[in-house]
């Protein structure tokens, strides 16, 4: 399994523009192969900004790389300079391969060892 988030700095005022031009936008990903899970999460506020992030689950990173190279990609991020303005610098990525899941029922799962 593998996580992609971005995080954003939304310059204060700015929260419900910067929702709105993701739960507007046209959505993709469930027709990808490996797809899991999105979630838009808006974090803790700060003095100069209003920290977010975009999650992404994967069922395994070449599924996600297979995905950033697709047409579904480029027009899932065609529109995103219009954005800018709503945040402070680029998008931070993180990506991450998911090592140990605990199910609800309590049942642990190791997906990927370190080598």
């Amino acid at each position: 399994m593998y996580i992609a988030m971005n995080r954003f700095k939304v310059a204060p005022g700015a929260e419900k523009d910067f929702e709105q031009v993701w739960i507007t936008r046209e959505v993709n990903l469930h027709k990808e192969p490996g797809f899991v899970s999105f979630h838009l999460l808006r974090g803790p506020t700060k003095d100069d900004h209003v920290l977010y992030s975009s999650h992404t689950v994967w069922r395994s990173f070449a599924d996600f790389e297979a995905w950033t190279k697709s047409e579904s990609f480029r027009k899932s991020h065609s529109g995103a300079g219009g954005s800018k303005k709503l945040y402070l610098g680029h998008p931070e990525f993180e990506g991450f391969e998911v090592v140990q899941e605990v199910g609800p029922d309590g049942t642990k799962s190791v997906l990927a060892a370190a080598e």
